[in-house]
């Protein structure tokens, strides 16, 4: 059944209106975005959105995480808070659709409530997380990992490829690097999160389904491998006394690929995604070379044994080449399941909408990842075109993205008025 003959309650022109506009900010070509976090774009982008809360009646505030979030009070304020969000930062060359769906989608939810004369038992929070995509500063979940006091030693030192650091970018932002502490969440203070998300994956639209249930998110690995040798004259240097630290880079990153496919059908992903070289010249031998591992798995003991096979092609690419090397470990989690009471609900809500939504795992990580280490958590999933994503060619229909939320808006009321 086509979405116009649906009777959807949230106003899905407002939403349609509210993703177009914000794709304006960061615009990159006719449909690519580049809002990378805390810089001049994302705070545009946080302004704009800020607005559209206030212009909803909820109470808004910027933390020193980065955080935006807009509050509506509940009937009971010591209840345990619903959060309900994503993020507005983007990839260097992302799209309109990634994390954005997921904040608009929560934003358009409360402003129905207000509309309809809906009052939540419990407070109810619309949260845009800072840096939940991790590529200016090589390590992401930033805001949500922050709120819940789960940042690591030597985070606000991390710099990004011009040298600033994450510290100078929060106070060039407007933030408090100094009172984070003031901005963590109180433990037990949140009883759910939900997130509403495009896909970034096939399934759904090979399946020609608009609407997923997420059942779980991938455990993700991330390093950063550094590789050293000995640089010399690329035309003098004979090959067999050369320390390539290059060369040893590229077994490695071969075999970040071989191991993710070991096994056909199991849905291991591995990736390099970044590289530095130095000295960075055509006629030097490289010296140094730094790269990225993202590795991904929904079975942790594959993964883990992955993990151990890549450490010994990294001790043998080292030994065969003379090279010395690092692994800093950046990320490491554990697959982390939704849970059933809220995927049940979700289940049901989506089956009065006329919906048969089938539940499928997340490859990539989100917010949510970080707010289940605390608490339940839900997410569902839009489809996306060929599952294309972190590329401009990344689309959701409009139409979709409003049965996501509709579905959200159902979910949410399920979830703070248990009784109606």
């Amino acid at each position: 059944m086509n979405v116009k003959a649906r009777t959807l309650t949230i106003n899905q022109d407002r939403l349609q209106k509210r993703i177009q506009d914000l794709a304006q900010i960061g615009r990159i070509g006719e449909t690519g975005v580049c809002r990378l976090a805390l810089s001049p774009e994302d705070r545009a982008g946080v302004d704009l959105v800020r607005r559209w809360m206030e212009e909803a009646g909820l109470q808004t505030r910027i933390d020193n995480f980065g955080n935006l979030i807009g509050r509506m009070d509940g009937r009971n304020p010591d209840a345990p808070l619903l959060l309900v969000g994503s993020h507005i930062d983007s990839q260097p060359y992302g799209g309109q659709y990634d994390g954005v769906i997921g904040v608009l989608g929560a934003l358009e939810v409360l402003q129905t409530m207000t509309e309809q004369g809906v009052i939540p038992e419990q407070s109810v929070e619309v949260i845009a997380f800072c840096d939940e995509e991790g590529c200016r500063f090589q390590k992401g979940l930033f805001g949500s990992r922050g709120i819940l006091n789960r940042l690591e030693s030597g985070e606000l030192e991390r710099t990004d490829k011009n040298g600033v650091t994450r510290r100078q970018a929060l106070l060039d932002f407007g933030c408090d690097p100094e009172g984070l502490e003031a901005s963590v969440y109180p433990e037990g203070s949140i009883g759910a999160f939900l997130e509403l998300h495009i896909e970034q994956g096939p399934i759904l639209d090979r399946a020609g389904e608009a609407i997923g249930i997420v059942s779980a998110i991938s455990g993700p690995l991330w390093w950063t491998v550094e590789m050293t040798g000995f640089a010399g004259h690329a035309g003098s240097v004979p090959m067999n006394m050369r320390q390539d630290a290059l060369l040893g880079a590229a077994k490695v990153i071969m075999a970040v690929n071989e191991l993710a496919k070991l096994d056909p059908t199991a849905p291991t992903v591995g990736t390099v995604g970044h590289l530095e070289v130095f000295p960075d010249s055509r006629n030097i031998i490289p010296e140094r070379v730094r790269f990225t591992v993202d590795l991904r798995d929904i079975n942790l003991k594959r993964r883990n044994e992955r993990e151990q096979s890549l450490r010994e092609v990294i001790e043998l690419a080292a030994m065969e080449g003379g090279l010395q090397y690092t692994i800093t470990e950046d990320t490491n989690s554990d697959p982390r399941y939704c849970a059933a009471w809220i995927k049940d609900i979700i289940r049901e809500e989506s089956k009065t909408m006329g919906i048969d939504a089938r539940e499928l795992m997340s490859g990539p990580f989100h917010d949510a990842l970080a707010l289940s280490y605390v608490c339940d958590y839900g997410m569902i999933f839009v489809r996306c075109k060929d599952g294309i994503s972190h590329n401009p060619q990344e689309f959701a229909s409009y139409e979709d993205v409003a049965l996501g939320t509709e579905l959200l808006y159902k979910t949410v009321l399920r979830i703070t008025n248990p009784l109606t």
